[in-house]
């Protein structure tokens, strides 16, 4: 009977340990990776950003960057930074014309190649979003979710997210994770 709670008790120390190093590894480490992993590929792909910004003004591109708000960890709110790939072409109320009708053909290639996205490499840069983690909400979102739901520890939100099957295409990992 001593051996077995012994044994308990050796379970309990080494969950007890897994724990902080998990804790360690989430404020610590993983803050560093996204640190040196955004600052690396941001400096490996300013060339891109600027063929980038070059291709989307001469494409009658006015404002380069689509900005828009998001829900993040711990329901905090940040400016999500996109290359923008549909024109503010409005009707005769001045309301915005449906998407399909806004987005261009450079925006469509930006989207499939996801190289829209390269800006949020600043996001992580900032702190507002991880390298690998869940899709940041649209705020309009938040409200859906139940308690059960907020209570989930995602983390940050991430640049390659799991659910959405972009890491899967460009990794080809398992099927798709729904979050």
């Amino acid at each position: 009977m001593e051996y077995f709670i012994t044994g308990i008790q050796q379970q309990i120390k080494t969950k007890q340990l897994i724990c902080k190093m998990k804790n360690l590894y989430i404020h610590f480490f993983k803050r560093i990776f996204d640190v040196v992993v955004s600052l690396a590929a941001f400096i490996c792909l300013i060339p891109v950003f600027i063929i980038l910004i070059i291709l989307l003004l001469i494409t009658g591109h006015r404002r380069l960057f689509f900005v828009q708000k998001r829900v993040g960890y711990r329901e905090k709110i940040f400016k999500l930074i996109k290359f923008r790939s549909m024109t503010e072409a409005k009707d005769r109320d001045g309301n915005l014309l449906p998407d399909e009708k806004r987005l261009t053909s450079f925006g469509k290639l930006l989207r499939k190649s996801s190289l829209d996205e390269l800006p949020q490499l600043l996001n992580v840069l900032k702190g507002d979003m991880s390298i690998i983690g869940p899709r940041p909400l649209l705020i309009e979102y938040l409200p859906l979710y139940s308690p059960e739901q907020k209570k989930t520890p995602f983390g940050k939100t991430g640049h390659f997210w799991l659910g959405t099957g972009k890491w899967k295409k460009c990794h080809k990992l398992g099927s798709k994770v729904q979050i």
